[in-house]
């Protein structure tokens, strides 16, 4: 009578454990493509990415470094202070895109140049929509930050 119980212990015990290494396989599989790993431009330019591996990239726009091609193409650079790196994106930007802001892109890099599918605009912490500003000073209550 012992040895059924043990015996029926070890074996919903390994039918748990198959089905934890099963669900984590699974898991992962399902996750491969959308896990992206986020780099700065010096960490592109000290280990170029494979081609084939899609990744995020972050930094700030440099500044006249934004050219409209024909079309919807537009080409500019990305720096973190200490590399740039060449961008291409052929879409609508966002809004708040632009020269000395945060931007952060998903895509590819090959051959040097980041070609990008989809580009996130950032703005930081402090920003405040135009009609609140003046509903504020209105009020006297606007206090500006020291940029």
């Amino acid at each position: 009578m012992k040895s059924l119980k043990k015996q029926r212990r070890i074996q919903v015990i390994a039918v748990a454990a198959v089905a934890l290494v099963l669900s984590t396989v699974l898991i992962g599989y399902a996750m491969r493509d959308g896990i992206n790993f986020f780099r700065a431009p010096s960490q592109i330019l000290a280990e170029p990415p494979e081609p084939t591996e899609v990744f995020r990239i972050g930094g700030l726009v440099e500044e006249g470094s934004i050219v409209r091609g024909q079309g919807e193409t537009i080409r500019f650079s990305v720096t973190d202070g200490g590399a740039v790196v060449p961008v291409t994106y052929t879409g609508v930007l966002p809004d708040l895109f632009e020269e000395n802001q945060g931007m952060v892109g998903t895509g590819r890099y090959i051959n040097g140049v980041f070609e990008a599918h989809e580009i996130l605009a950032k703005h930081d912490e402090t920003y405040m929509p135009a009609e609140v500003v003046d509903a504020l000073k209105e009020q006297g209550v606007y206090k500006p930050t020291d940029s």
